[in-house]
C-alpha cells in the first residue's frame, strides 16, 4: 500500500475508535434533557428540560447509594495509596529477598483474577472470619471497603514500583551525606518525586470503588447498597430518564476530577523543573 493511502487509514481509524466510545456517552449526555419518559425517543414537540436532575436530587435512595459510594471509594484509594506505596516501596528498593517472588505473586494475582473469583473468596472470607472470632459483624461497609482495598492496592503498588525504578538515587545518597536521616530523605526527597504516582494511584483506586459492582455484589449487605448496584437494579428493570441524568453527572464530576488532577500534576512538574533549574545555576 503506497503511503499516500496509508495517510488517511489511521487518522480514519482513529475517528471511528473515538466515534464508537465517546458518541454513546454524548447520547446519553443530550438524551438526560429529553422531556419524555422514553429514554431513547426524543421529544420534538417540548423544548429540552431539566426536570430529570430535579428528579434525580429528590431521588432519596440514589442520594444514600452515592453518599455511600462516595464514603467508600475515599476509603479505599487512601488505604489503597498507603498500602499500596509500601508495597511498591519493597519490591523496588529491598532487591532480592526471602519471599519477594511471593510479594510479587500476591500483588499482581488481583490484577488478572476474574472478579467473580476475587468477589467469592472474599465473601467466604468474612463468613469464617465472623463465625470463628466474630468479626465482622456481618456484611456492610467495612467489608465492601476490604475488598475493594484488596484489588486496588494492587494498581497502586504496579504505578509506584514503575516510578521508582527509573529514580535517581543519587538524590538521596546527596541528602545522606549531608546528614539527613532516612525519614527526613524520604519525607523530603523521595516522597515529593513519587508523589504524582501515588495520586494517579489513588484516582486510579477511587475510580474503580466507584465503579465496581460485582464484587460489592458478593460482600455488601442490607443497607449498604453502592451506586453501581442501584443502577443495575434500574437497568434490569428498564432504564428511566434520571439514570441518564445521574450518568451525565457522573461523567461531569470524572471530567472535572482528570482535570484537576493533570493541572497539579503539571504544576508539580513545573516547580520540580524549577528547582533543578535552581540547583543547576546555584553549581
Amino acid at each position: 500500500m503506497s503511503r499516500s493511502r496509508t495517510a488517511w487509514v489511521v487518522p480514519t481509524a482513529l475517528a471511528f475508535g473515538f466515534a464508537f466510545l465517546y458518541v454513546p456517552i454524548l447520547a446519553m449526555v443530550v438524551f438526560s434533557f429529553n422531556n419524555s419518559r422514553l429514554v431513547t425517543v426524543w421529544d420534538a414537540e417540548n423544548s429540552p428540560t431539566l426536570k430529570w436532575y430535579g428528579a434525580l436530587l429528590h431521588n432519596q435512595q440514589i442520594l444514600e447509594a452515592a453518599e455511600l459510594s462516595l464514603r467508600i471509594a475515599v476509603l479505599n484509594a487512601t488505604g489503597a495509596a498507603v498500602l499500596g506505596t509500601m508495597v511498591g516501596l519493597v519490591l523496588a528498593r529491598f532487591g532480592q529477598f526471602r519471599g519477594r517472588t511471593l510479594l510479587s505473586a500476591l500483588t499482581t494475582a488481583p490484577l488478572v483474577m476474574p472478579e467473580v473469583i476475587t468477589g467469592l473468596s472474599l465473601l467466604l472470607l468474612f463468613v469464617a472470619l465472623e463465625q470463628s472470632i466474630g468479626w465482622p459483624a456481618g456484611r456492610g461497609v467495612t467489608t465492601i471497603t476490604i475488598a475493594h482495598i484488596t484489588f486496588s492496592m494492587s494498581y497502586v503498588a504496579v504505578i509506584v514500583q514503575s516510578r521508582l525504578s527509573g529514580f535517581d538515587d543519587a538524590l538521596e545518597e546527596a541528602a545522606m551525606d549531608l546528614g539527613a536521616r532516612p525519614l527526613t530523605v524520604f519525607r523530603r526527597i523521595t516522597l515529593p518525586l513519587i508523589f504524582p504516582a501515588i495520586l494517579s494511584g489513588w484516582l486510579l483506586s477511587f475510580t474503580l470503588s466507584w465503579d465496581d459492582l460485582v464484587i460489592s455484589q458478593f460482600v455488601a449487605g442490607p443497607g449498604s447498597t453502592t451506586l453501581p448496584m442501584i443502577i443495575f437494579s434500574k437497568v434490569r428493570l428498564g432504564v428511566t430518564p434520571d439514570i441518564n441524568a445521574l450518568a451525565t453527572l457522573m461523567v461531569l464530576v470524572v471530567a472535572l476530577g482528570v482535570i484537576g488532577s493533570t493541572l497539579l500534576l503539571q504544576r508539580q512538574q513545573k516547580r520540580l523543573l524549577r528547582d533543578q533549574q535552581l540547583a543547576a545555576a546555584g553549581d
